[in-house]
């Protein structure tokens, strides 16, 4: 156990205060207390810095909420952790969404918070070199979970671990979660896991692909029919609705569904119930629905191939899974742990990664993601040719950044065919990428420092960071 961290208790009751207080003394935590929300934030720009911060959700004048928004307003890396009602489903939910991590459900035992004080402070740890990473092993600090269908989910990164705790709040309440991300990142396998911890693990997770059939095949496989709803309907049908009756839905690529099928999606939201093809009789079911989508959300909106009023019924909850090119510290767990599993699937011994072919691996940028990354371990325990795994890594990765190198080196060459501007615009973009990497490589790539360095936003670095594909360099020890 934990022992030694400083932590704000925010409660308006004194009693409760007192007792939480004298739990965490016995573990020699250093304790302020707040009799309100006002306090507390008053505390926190007095230059109170706690590691956590306890907060009861329901105090008069200022509650829980607020208290949240305004303290992340003043720092928005502090940890917070929720007192609240179990049953209060909408408010966990919206805490989480100002960033909570965490909740104890009021009345607790010290065991209750014991469990949350471990989860919430272990996670700081400070981050590993590149040369920690190649030779990192599988430890306490990443989470697998094995999943079915040979799936897993590992959390390795600030970020995934960010996911997974949100994760274990969000899967005991029934609410509709939106899943964004890249293609391969992992969108289905979320929704596996937030099946897997939720009441409904029990009953049956089923999946549609809405870019797979047409509209009207889609609705069919959705809603089902009856007989002679169309030709070949000879008897009726239960669309996955009704099979997976008090279970879970994943709707895929839901930005691909026509749009009067989000319409009578919409209206399953709202209270349950719909229609079979062919049928005027109504059907109401208990389905708790998950979609995922990797296209950007306000474009698909705009263009009108996502409903607005089906996004916002939706969007009780949105999870944005980061592609793995922002959480390269889990491209080595990732490597290990398929070739660990394919090597069990295919009764062959597990093959090694050399420190060339691991170096190969952490610079590429892998815009598939998971499953680009996944296949390539395929091919390399099925072919066991290291020299081609390596080349065809370091052939990728030249390609990708050649189309930049090309960018400024043909500038001057093309200006005549692309004027002052294209030739300025060149200079500028190899300036820029020039002074951003000097600047990461000063700061031993700490990207927040950087930002600071250069006088820009955290997110505007991140964003040239990805324009420019820059990966850090892999030290090998």
């Amino acid at each position: 156990m934990i022992s030694g961290s400083s932590i704000l208790v925010v409660d308006d009751e004194p009693s409760m205060l007192r007792y939480a207080k004298t739990l965490l003394e016995v573990d020699n935590h250093a304790v302020e207390t707040a009799g309100s929300g006002f306090e507390a934030i008053q505390q926190v720009r007095a230059g109170l810095n706690p590691n956590l911060i306890l907060l009861d959700m329901a105090m008069p004048d200022m509650n829980g909420l607020q208290t949240i928004e305004e303290c992340k307003k003043i720092r928005p890396e502090q940890k917070i952790v929720m007192l609240s009602c179990v049953s209060d489903t909408r408010t966990v939910v919206q805490a989480i969404k100002l960033g909570a991590i965490d909740y104890v459900t009021k009345p607790f035992y010290k065991s209750d918070l014991d469990a949350v004080l471990k989860h919430c402070l272990e996670a700081e740890k400070p981050s590993k070199s590149s040369a920690d990473i190649l030779r990192y092993t599988f430890s306490d600090d990443v989470e697998v979970e094995n999943l079915d269908d040979d799936l897993f989910f590992l959390a390795a990164s600030p970020q995934m671990k960010q996911i997974r705790a949100q994760v274990s709040l969000l899967a005991k309440f029934d609410v509709p979660v939106l899943l964004l991300g890249e293609s391969g990142v992992g969108k289905e396998i979320l929704a596996r896991l937030i099946h897997k911890m939720s009441i409904r693990a029990h009953r049956p997770l089923l999946k549609v692909n809405c870019a797979a059939l047409p509209a009207e095949l889609l609705e069919s496989e959705l809603f089902g029919y009856e007989a002679g709803a169309f030709t070949g309907a000879d008897r009726p049908k239960p669309g996955k609705f009704e099979q997976c009756n008090k279970g879970t839905i994943l709707l895929d690529e839901i930005a691909e569904m026509s749009p009067a099928l989000q319409a009578k999606l919409l209206q399953v939201l709202q209270d349950g119930s719909f229609c079979r093809l062919g049928s005027r009789s109504s059907i109401t079911v208990d389905v708790r629905v998950l979609a995922a989508t990797n296209v950007k959300v306000e474009e698909a909106i705009a263009n009108k191939t996502l409903r607005e009023d089906l996004y916002y019924r939706l969007n009780a909850f949105t999870m944005t899974i980061p592609p793995l090119r922002e959480r390269r510290e889990e491209i080595p767990l990732l490597l290990k742990h398929f070739m660990n599993r394919l090597s069990e699937r295919y009764a062959h011994t597990p093959l090694s990664y050399s420190e060339r072919l691991m170096g190969s691996c952490m610079r590429y940028h892998w815009p598939g993601n998971l499953r680009e990354l996944g296949n390539f371990v395929k091919r390399y325990l099925v072919l066991q040719d290291e020299e081609m795994a390596i080349s065809e890594l370091d052939s990728k990765s030249r390609g990708s950044l050649s189309g930049i190198s090309n960018g400024f080196t043909g500038t001057s060459a093309n200006a005549a065919e692309g004027g002052l501007k294209s030739l300025v615009r060149g200079l500028k973009d190899k300036a820029e990428l020039r002074a951003i990497g000097q600047a990461l490589a000063a700061n031993n790539w700490n990207r927040k420092l950087t930002a600071a360095h250069l006088s820009i936003s955290y997110k505007a670095l991140l964003y040239k960071i990805k324009q420019y594909q820059i990966v850090p360099p892999v030290s090998v020890s």
